[in-house]
C-alpha cells in the first residue's frame, strides 16, 4: 500500500481548539475512504465572512475559500490514486477540523430495502455467519451506515450511525449490509485498493420513495402524493391534513358493499373457490391480493352440545375482520397480530351444520386467518377449524384507484431519496449497488418506467454514465409449474426494462431463493455475482458476468427453436422451467430439448403452432438451465 506522509506532519502541528466553528457533512469523518482520482466536494459550515483553509494530504497546496454571510463554504479538490493514509484539516481563525486514517480507492453506494439492508449478523443472519464474523478483519475497507431518515425535501446532509465511518471489522460490519460487505472484500482481494461501501437502506420500501419529486413526474399512479407535496409547501402537518382527506374517500369506496354481498345475499359455497386455512391468502390462491375476502366453512356440532354457547378462536386476522356465525355477526376487529376471541350465544348453535363466516379486509402485506391457534370451543369439546375452506373476493383493492400513502412513513414518494441519497451527492461514488422490488410487487406495469426514472434520477448526483448494477427478485412463494399470471415474475421482467439504459447489468438470483424466507441467506453468491459486473465492466477483468441470453425464437412446425448466444447447460438431463402458449394464450408445461449446445425446442403436447414461450415465469419457479461458468439464465418471455 503506498503511503504518503507529505504534510501529515505539518497537519498534527496545527493546533485544535476546543470550540472550533467549522461544521463538516456527516460522511466527512475520520477513515473515510474517498473515490480515487476523482474530485470531491468539500463543504460545510463556518464563521460567515471567514476564511477556511483546506489542507489534503495528499496536496502541496492548501485551498482557501471565503465563508459566505450565513456561513456556507464550498471547494472541490482532486483525489490521488488509490493509496493512504491521509490526513484532511479544514478550518478557519477558530480553529480547524483534522480528519484522519483517510484512505483513496474505490467507493460504491448500495441502496434498497430489506434484502439489501439484510446484516450479517444483526436481526437475521447469513449463511456461515459465524465464520464471516471471525474473519472479518479487513482495515482496508471501510463502511459507512446512512441512518434511516425520512424527508420531504432534498436535505443537505445524512445522519450516519456509529459515528461516521468505520474501519471494518468483525465489531463494525456484524450489521452492516452482507452484500455490501461481500462485495466490497471481493473487490478489494481482486483489486488489491481500499474500498469503501456505503449502506443506504430501509426494509419494506417502496422505489418511489427513493424516487425524488421530479423523477416520478410523467410516472403513473404519483399524481395524486405529488399534487400533494406541492400544494403543502413540503409542510408536514400539511400533508397530513391531505391525506386524512384522501384515505377518507378511498375507505368509503374500499369498504362500500357491492350489490349481492350483504350477508343473506352471498351465492352459495358452490360457486367459491377453495383455499386452505390458516394461512395467508396472498401466499396461496391470491398472490399479492389486497381487498376484502369471505371465508367460509361449516362445523358439526353434537346433539348433546347444541344450545350451549361457544367460542370461536383464532391467533389473529389480517388486517380486519366480520366475523359471522350461522348469518350472525359474532365479532369484529382489527390489527394483523391481534388474537381475535369471539362467543356465539347459544341460541345460534345449532346441533349437525353450522356455517361460520369471515369477512376479512386486508389493505397491504399478508392478509387472511393467521397461522396459529383456528379453533371452535364448545363445553369442552374443542373443533378444529384448520383444512379446506371456501373463499369468495368481494373487492379487489387493485381495481379502485391507488390507496394513498401516509405521510408519516418510509413508503411516501421521495422521502427517502431526500433524506439518504441526495445529501450524498458531494461524495463522488464508482457506482450504485441496488436490491429493491418486493414492495413493488403487483405494480409491474408502474415499476418499469419507475425504475428507469430512479436510475436517471441517481444520475443527476453523480454523472450520466455512473454504473448501476441491480439484483434481480429471488425466487419466493409456492412452487408452481404453470403460473402466467405471477406478479412476481411480472416484477421481474419490469426489473429487465432497465437494462435498456446504458451503463446497466443485473445480477440474477433467481436461483438463490426461499420459497417459505423472502430474505434467502445465501447473500455472499448475490455479492459475488455483482462482483463478477463490476470486476469485468469497471476493472477491466476477463471474468464472466453474464449468463447466456435467448437471442431469437422461430416456430418449426409444433416447436419453437430457440438460440442462445453462448453455451448453456442443464443441471440435470431434463432441461425444465419453460411454459408454452399457443395463439388461445393458455399456458401448459413445455417439453424442452437440446439440440446442441445453444440451441433448445420447446413444445408441448396439444399446443399447435405454438406463439409464446416464457422461461422462469412463476413466484418460485424451478428452470435450470446455465451458463458454463455456473450463472443462472435470466428468466425471459417472448410474449411481454
Amino acid at each position: 500500500m503506498r503511503k504518503s506522509n507529505l504534510i501529515l506532519l505539518s497537519l498534527a502541528m496545527i493546533p485544535m481548539a476546543a470550540d472550533a466553528k467549522v461544521v463538516l457533512p456527516a460522511y466527512m469523518t475520520d477513515n473515510m475512504i474517498v473515490q480515487q482520482n476523482d474530485t470531491i466536494t468539500i463543504k460545510g459550515r463556518a464563521l460567515p465572512g471567514s476564511n477556511v483553509k483546506v489542507v489534503a494530504g495528499w496536496n502541496s497546496t492548501p485551498v482557501s475559500v471565503t465563508a459566505d454571510t450565513d456561513g456556507r463554504f464550498v471547494t472541490r479538490i482532486a483525489t490521488p490514486p488509490a493509496g493512504g493514509p491521509y490526513a484532511l484539516s479544514v478550518g478557519d481563525k477558530d480553529g480547524d477540523i483534522l480528519l484522519e486514517n483517510i484512505l483513496s480507492g474505490e467507493v460504491w453506494l448500495c441502496s434498497g430495502q430489506s434484502n439489501m439492508e439484510f446484516p450479517v449478523q444483526g436481526w437475521t443472519t447469513v449463511m456461515g455467519y459465524d465464520r464471516e464474523v471471525a474473519t472479518a478483519h479487513h482495515p482496508d475497507i471501510r463502511l459507512l451506515q446512512v441512518r434511516k431518515t425520512t424527508a420531504f425535501s432534498p436535505q443537505e446532509d445524512v445522519r450516519v450511525n456509529g459515528g461516521g465511518w468505520q474501519i471494518c471489522s468483525s465489531a463494525s460490519m456484524a450489521d452492516f449490509s452482507a452484500i455490501a460487505y461481500f462485495f466490497a472484500r471481493e473487490l478489494s482481494e481482486k483489486l488489491n485498493v481500499p474500498i469503501g461501501v456505503i449502506d443506504a437502506t430501509w426494509g419494506g420500501t417502496p422505489a418511489e420513495a427513493w424516487t425524488s419529486v421530479e423523477g416520478l413526474e410523467g410516472v403513473p399512479g404519483f399524481e395524486a402524493e405529488c399534487a400533494d407535496l406541492a400544494a403543502s409547501g413540503y409542510d408536514a402537518d400539511k400533508l397530513s391534513r391531505l391525506y386524512e382527506q384522501r384515505i377518507n374517500e378511498w375507505m368509503k369506496l374500499a369498504m362500500s358493499t357491492p350489490e349481492g354481498f350483504e350477508v343473506s345475499q352471498l351465492p352459495t359455497p358452490d360457486s367459491w373457490k377453495s383455499i386452505m386455512a390458516p394461512g395467508y391468502f396472498d401466499r396461496s390462491e391470491l398472490p399479492g391480493f389486497d381487498g376484502v375476502v369471505w371465508l367460509q366453512r361449516s362445523i358439526d356440532i353434537p346433539e348433546d352440545k347444541a344450545g350451549k354457547s361457544l367460542a370461536l378462536h383464532f391467533d389473529a386476522i389480517d388486517d380486519e375482520d366480520e366475523t359471522y356465525f350461522n348469518g350472525r355477526l359474532v365479532g369484529k376487529g382489527s390489527g394483523f397480530n391481534t388474537p381475535r376471541d369471539y362467543v356465539v350465544d347459544g341460541n345460534n348453535v345449532h346441533a349437525g351444520k353450522n356455517i361460520i363466516m369471515v369477512k376479512v379486509s386486508d389493505f397491504g402485506g399478508e392478509g387472511g386467518i393467521a397461522p396459529g391457534r383456528c379453533d371452535a370451543t364448545v363445553d369442552g369439546l374443542v373443533i378444529s377449524l384448520g383444512g379446506e375452506w371456501k373463499y369468495l373476493v368481494q373487492r379487489d383493492f387493485s381495481q379502485l384507484p391507488p390507496k394513498p400513502v401516509s405521510p408519516d412513513g418510509s413508503s411516501y414518494p421521495s422521502v427517502l431519496y431526500n433524506a439518504m441519497i441526495s445529501p450524498l451527492k458531494d461524495m463522488p461514488v464508482k457506482g450504485v449497488l441496488w436490491y429493491q422490488g418486493c414492495a413493488n410487487v403487483g405494480r409491474d406495469e408502474q415499476y418499469a418506467p419507475l425504475f428507469k426514472s430512479l436510475i436517471k434520477d441517481w444520475r443527476k448526483l453523480w454523472g450520466e454514465g455512473v454504473p448501476f448494477y441491480f439484483v434481480q427478485l429471488a425466487g419466493f412463494l409456492q412452487p408452481k409449474a404453470v403460473q402466467p399470471d405471477s406478479q412476481w415474475a411480472a416484477l421481474r421482467n419490469a426489473q429487465s426494462k432497465a437494462l435498456e439504459l446504458d451503463n446497466t447489468a443485473m445480477a440474477v438470483a433467481i436461483d438463490l431463493g426461499n420459497p417459505v424466507d423472502i430474505h434467502p441467506k445465501n447473500k455472499q453468491e448475490v455479492a459475488h455475482r455483482l462482483a463478477l459486473v463490476a470486476l469485468n465492466r469497471d476493472y477491466g477483468d476477463d471474468c464472466v458476468y453474464a449468463a447466456p441470453r435467448c437471442t431469437e425464437i422461430k416456430r418449426s412446425g409444433n416447436s419453437l427453436i430457440l438460440k442462445f448466444d453462448s453455451p448453456i447447460k442443464a443441471t440435470s438431463s431434463a432441461v425444465t422451467g419453460f411454459i408454452i402458449a399457443g395463439k388461445d394464450g393458455v399456458f401448459t408445461t413445455a417439453t424442452p430439448v437440446l439440440l446442441d449446445d445453444v440451441t433448445l425446442s420447446v413444445s408441448a403436447r396439444g399446443v399447435d403452432r405454438p406463439a409464446a414461450v416464457r422461461y422462469n415465469w412463476a413466484d418460485y419457479p424451478g428452470g435450470n438451465l446455465y451458463g458454463v461458468t455456473g450463472l443462472p439464465v435470466a428468466p425471459f418471455a417472448n410474449d411481454r
